[in-house]
């Protein structure tokens, strides 16, 4: 069902850009900008692991620098049928987590200080395993295509701004349309992005049970996790925040419209999930 959402999500991105396109500059004008996203984001996508454990200020570790998380990385993504990831630590004190990597074989776990601090095996091992599902999810590809489509509509938009809605049409566009298109259409691409990253979060959540057998010790530890982020709020940049288990700016507990923004579904409603399987 996670796939299905995610596929009708895409699918509204990808309208969204055609309907830009015919409102700005034609099919031309939004070709260029696709063209120029994808460079943009797939250069992020190729260079992700070492300017996102910049901005976490992660060290790589190694089995005899940290053997028991080596050794528990090591265990969890056998059963996850994944090559070893390189491992990481982040000096922070919240508790958090996150994957980066271009794929399987150039992937990275980091967990935090604050997390091995405070978690105990099994909630340790529950993190650990839904940052290994979003690794073999290939969600950090799925998450470049997004923000590639996003990025577009954003520059097609502008486009579309700068050189006065245009369109290499015969019966040209409608201003008014084109006007409403302009500032319309990069919110929607927006929410659009954020509730892929959602749906993927939900997928981790239930891959990264089933590689432990215990979905309750995930559901504690988003428990804490949350709980965390709440209380000491990491200094990161906002770019890098989807990254993370939890939301490290603050927590994730949004109501109403607030939520068409959030990158991360409701701890409350990730947790009900994975009580649900256990049921």
């Amino acid at each position: 069902m996670n796939n299905v959402k995610v596929f009708v999500l895409m699918a509204g991105l990808t309208a969204l850009l055609v309907a830009l396109g015919g409102a700005f500059g034609g099919s031309t004008g939004a070709t260029i900008m696709v063209a120029v996203s994808a460079v943009m984001n797939l250069a992020m996508y190729w260079g992700s692991s070492s300017m996102v454990l910049r901005a976490y200020g992660a060290q790589v570790v190694t089995a005899a620098e940290a053997p028991e998380l080596y050794a528990m990385v090591d265990r969890l993504r056998q059963r996850a049928g994944l090559p070893m990831p390189t491992v990481a630590i982040a000096p922070q004190a919240q508790p958090n987590a996150f994957a980066t990597g271009r794929n399987p074989e150039n992937a990275v776990v980091c967990v935090t200080e604050g997390l091995l601090r405070l978690m105990d095996r099994e909630q340790l091992e529950g993190v650990v395993a839904h940052e290994l599902a979003h690794i073999r999810n290939r969600d950090m590809l799925l998450q470049t295509i997004s923000a590639t489509m996003a990025g577009a509509i954003t520059n097609v938009a502008q486009f579309g701004f700068l050189f006065g809605g245009s369109s290499d049409d015969e019966e040209g566009s409608n201003p008014i349309v084109a006007i409403g298109m302009m500032i319309l259409a990069p919110i929607a691409a927006m929410i659009l992005q954020m509730a892929i990253s959602r749906q993927r979060e939900f997928k981790a959540d239930q891959v990264g049970a089933e590689i432990t057998g215990r979905p309750l010790g995930l559901a504690n530890a988003l428990l804490r996790l949350e709980q965390g982020a709440r209380q000491m709020p990491m200094h990161v940049s906002p770019a890098m925040a989807p990254l993370a288990q939890v939301n490290p700016l603050g927590g994730s507990a949004l109501r109403g419209i607030g939520k068409l923004f959030s990158t991360h579904p409701p701890t409350a409603e990730r947790v009900a999930r994975l009580e649900a399987m256990v049921r």
